[in-house]
This record gives structure tokens, sequence and C-alpha cells, in this order.
């Protein structure tokens, strides 16, 4: 006769789906914070960018007509 296989708990079974959705929670977590980093990178650059902008027209100076 083969050896009878343990009958996972309900405990075990419990921590086994917990460790499937714990993966993809943190899965999803490192994504949406890359997505954040790259906002925030995306903001800074168009500040930047902004900033040039304002200040080219205020060094500008007008021309007499």
């Amino acid at each position: 006769a083969s050896p009878a296989l343990p009958l996972p708990t309900v405990t075990g079974a419990l921590r086994a789906v917990e460790a499937v959705l714990l993966r993809g929670g943190q899965r999803t977590a490192r994504r949406n914070a890359w997505t954040s980093v790259l906002e925030d990178r995306r903001r800074a650059k168009d500040r930047h960018e902004a900033e040039y902008v304002l200040e080219a027209a205020a060094t500008r100076h007008p021309h007499a007509t």
C-alpha cells in the first residue's frame, strides 16, 4: 500500500490563498509606485520647461515701435 498523503488543513489552505493574493497585491503596489515615480518625473520636467519659458519671457526686452 502506498503511504497516505496528508490532507491539507484549512489553515494551510488559507495561508496558501493568502500567499497568492499578497503576491499579486505586492506586484500591483510596485507597479503603482513605479507609475507614480514616472508621473512625478513628467511633472518635474513640465515644471522645469514652464519655468524656462517664463524666465525667457521675463528677460526679453520689448522692441520699441
